[in-house]
């Protein structure tokens, strides 16, 4: 979805639903901005302007001298509220014809629509939240596993926020001393606070990339991974996929070349989210339909995060399965023999029975480590999820390496101060400092309207 917001303009008042589509027992429509309490006052029964901030009280939704819902109403008064402005919120019956009804009086009554992601926009603008706060309030509400829910939850509380905020200052310490340098170049910089500097900036340096280097184990976290099914017909790909799912969603027969198209599956192990992809058995084949089949899975294969290459325990591997093992990318694939119920795996070898789920639990043990290089993240460890910040520190980390070839090169103070500058430019995009509309626009607009 394409999305450019609006100029914003402080206090303009929007409303939007602000719960999830669908029936349940309660919606609530959110207002905000300086005519908040006066739209909702034009359209509700109770006094507002009576009522103490962060109260909830009973009344109803009157338009044109007819009732169109009872409902709860809270007033928020500004800045004490989620986008620092006057706000209410109306509790009406679920469902999406009452909702989408209350939400009609309330626009007729004055309000604007509220765009996706405009009354974070609204708190980012505000002060209540900086950049990286906001963008974590959508992968809260994104997330998929435990681990997701708390690597948003510690971006939300200001972590990541604060980390960025200390390397900005070990940065400034350092740019005053360039600046004066070059501001008053005949008091020089002593040749022996040269190797200082760079000390101190290799230390700052090696904090931005440990850091950017939580980006893998966080696109993880947020993301979730695929696990693509590969094997020759017949060796119980689509049984092991049944398996793994605890529940029948291919079809399985003893006829070779069942599987002709991807099948495509969620699932949950270990509190990741995967994409589970069963494909067609690969051999070689004159038939149209089913080389297609096995073109794709090819391309599955490549494309997937772990790849489980299926073996068939009851017999002797192939020139055709050696020749697809060597292929796979040996960093990624776990090879399995299954059907171990009717006969064994190699000595050493990770043997598993769709058919009895005997050894799959040690499967998810051997797809769990696979995964993490060094174990997963601990819930209070702060971990990169997004693509923007991942790229912005490593574009603080080449502005910081120029910095020290230069130094170590006598390079003119001016230019040195330049990849300083950089280097800080490009951690306050961050947290939001110096960011541009586009940037702005492509954040907001991931977001859900109402949030």
């Amino acid at each position: 979805m394409h999305f450019n917001h609006r100029p914003y303009q402080k206090g303009e008042t929007i409303a939007a639903i602000a719960t999830a589509p669908g029936e349940g027992a309660v919606a609530i429509v959110r207002i905000s901005g300086d005519k908040a309490i006066e739209v909702a006052q034009k359209v509700y029964s109770g006094r507002l302007d009576q009522y103490a901030s962060h109260t909830l009280h009973f009344g109803k939704i009157i338009e044109n001298d007819a009732v169109v819902d009872e409902v709860l109403v809270a007033v928020m008064r500004a800045p004490r509220s989620y986008t620092g402005e006057d706000t209410v919120e109306i509790q009406c019956h679920g469902g999406s014809l009452i909702s989408r009804r209350v939400l009609e009086v309330v626009l007729r009554a004055g309000a604007r629509a509220a765009l996706p992601g405009e009354f974070t926009f609204k708190a980012y603008m505000n002060g209540k939240l900086d950049l990286a706060q906001a963008e974590a309030v959508q992968q809260l509400i994104a997330a998929k596993n435990d681990l997701a829910v708390s690597a948003a939850g510690q971006q939300l509380k200001g972590v990541l926020s604060s980390k960025i905020e200390e390397l900005q200052k070990e940065l400034v310490d350092i740019a005053a001393m360039l600046e004066a340098w070059v501001d008053f170049p005949e008091e020089g910089l002593e040749f022996a606070a040269i190797p200082d500097v760079i000390r101190a900036l290799e230390k700052t340096r090696w904090k931005i990339q440990h850091l950017r280097d939580t980006f893998q184990d966080g696109k993880i976290v947020h993301e979730g991974l695929s696990l693509c099914l590969v094997g020759a017909p017949n060796v119980g790909k689509s049984s092991l996929m049944n398996a793994l799912l605890g529940k029948e969603r291919a079809i399985v027969t003893d006829v070779p070349g069942t599987t002709r198209d991807l099948l495509e599956a969620e699932m949950r192990l270990g509190g990741l989210h995967f994409k589970l992809l069963d494909t067609a058995g690969i051999r070689e084949t004159t038939e149209v339909i089913e080389r297609e089949g096995i073109r794709r899975s090819m391309a599955a294969m490549i494309d997937a995060d772990v790849i489980l290459f299926v073996l068939d325990a009851g017999r002797a591997v192939s020139d055709e399965e050696k020749q697809l093992l060597e292929q796979a990318p040996q960093h990624k694939t776990i090879p399995i023999w299954n059907k171990i119920d009717v006969a064994s795996a190699p000595a050493g070898a990770l043997g598993v029975s769709a058919k009895t789920g005997e050894g799959l639990e040690a499967l998810k043990a051997a797809i769990d480590q696979k995964i993490w290089r060094f174990g997963p993240p601990s819930k209070e460890e702060v971990v990169i999820t997004s693509a923007r910040h991942h790229e912005a520190l490593h574009a603080a980390a080449a502005s910081i390496d120029q910095l020290i070839v230069g130094l170590r090169s006598g390079t003119s103070p001016e230019f040195l101060a330049s990849d300083m500058r950089a280097a800080l430019f490009e951690l306050g995009t961050i947290i939001g400092m110096d960011i541009t509309e586009d940037i702005l626009s492509a954040i907001f607009s991931k977001f859900c309207v109402g949030k």
